[in-house]
């Protein structure tokens, strides 16, 4: 199966990616929900959520320098799948972040997009620019990967533009209810399209808090036609309903409706009578 694909530097890539906090235990909901993924993740499901996305066509992963990783993958591709790996190394200084750079080169990362916790560190918006962000991202270079910017910071992308940074590709959060995002819907939706370099949208539903039919489409409409989609799912059937959402959206329709039924919902339906 295809989804609709953009170009991220000379890589093409599916619009929508498969996000990896709910393999490694970041749920961005509660202590509790994150040791639960942390134990339910076991490398047979996560292969499990991988395998059924690169089966329908997505062919993007967005990870941490997690050493779990290139086993994955290497596992997928003898399944015959493939999927970009876009890593995401960054720690408090420049010093500490380049042996993770290379880790990612070592281990066939094709993206290196810098974290939030250098990126976002480093970040002085009034004096517009990232201080040492431009050797680091010249070593991504150099190192054979395409470099990005990961950030929950909107100005770092006009910050970068300007500068002209050497980046193929930007990180920051875009959901329906403004989770993570410092500036209202409109506005972040506004910065993400007024910026020409392609965008990975994380947070699509809000870590949990949106359900996919609302989210998932906000997500599309609100960025521009190069962007991505980057979705954290529990499982096969959830890749498999997200995606038909995905693809509805990006065609301009929307997907068969499959609802969550509970009891109190039964009145709602044609036909019901109450006891």
């Amino acid at each position: 199966m295809t989804f609709p694909t953009t170009a991220i530097d000379s890589l093409e890539v599916s619009r929508m990616l498969c996000g990896t906090n709910t393999f490694f235990g970041y749920s961005h909901f509660s202590a509790a929900r994150s040791t639960w993924l942390r134990r339910y993740f076991t490398e047979e499901r996560i292969l499990e959520v991988m395998r059924r996305s690169a089966e329908l066509g997505i062919t993007g992963v967005v990870s941490p320098p997690e050493p779990r990783m290139p086993g994955l993958l290497r596992r997928l591709r003898d399944d015959g799948l493939e999927m970009h790996w876009i890593a995401t190394p960054g720690k408090a200084t420049a010093e500490e972040t380049l042996p993770d750079i290379d880790w990612c080169a070592e281990n066939g990362a094709e993206v290196c997009m810098l974290h939030p916790t250098f990126t976002d560190r480093h970040l002085h918006a009034s004096a517009r620019e990232i201080t040492g962000v431009e050797s680091l991202l010249s070593h991504i270079r150099s190192a054979g990967m395409i470099p990005g910017l990961c950030t929950h910071r909107p100005e770092t992308l006009p910050v970068a533009t300007e500068a002209g940074y050497d980046v193929g590709v930007f990180i920051l959060p875009l959901n329906v209810a403004g989770f993570l995002m410092p500036v209202e819907t409109d506005w972040q939706g506004h910065i993400i399209r007024d910026t020409p370099t392609p965008v990975i949208c994380i947070k699509p539903l809000a870590a949990g808090r949106v359900i996919p039919p609302s989210g998932i489409p906000f997500v599309y409409r609100y960025s521009k036609p190069n962007d991505l989609m980057c979705i954290g799912m529990l499982s096969p059937e959830e890749v498999e309903e997200d995606v038909a959402i995905a693809l509805a959206a990006l065609g301009g329709g929307a997907a068969e409706e499959r609802l969550a039924f509970t009891r109190s919902k039964e009145l709602y339906l044609r036909g019901s009578q109450s006891s």
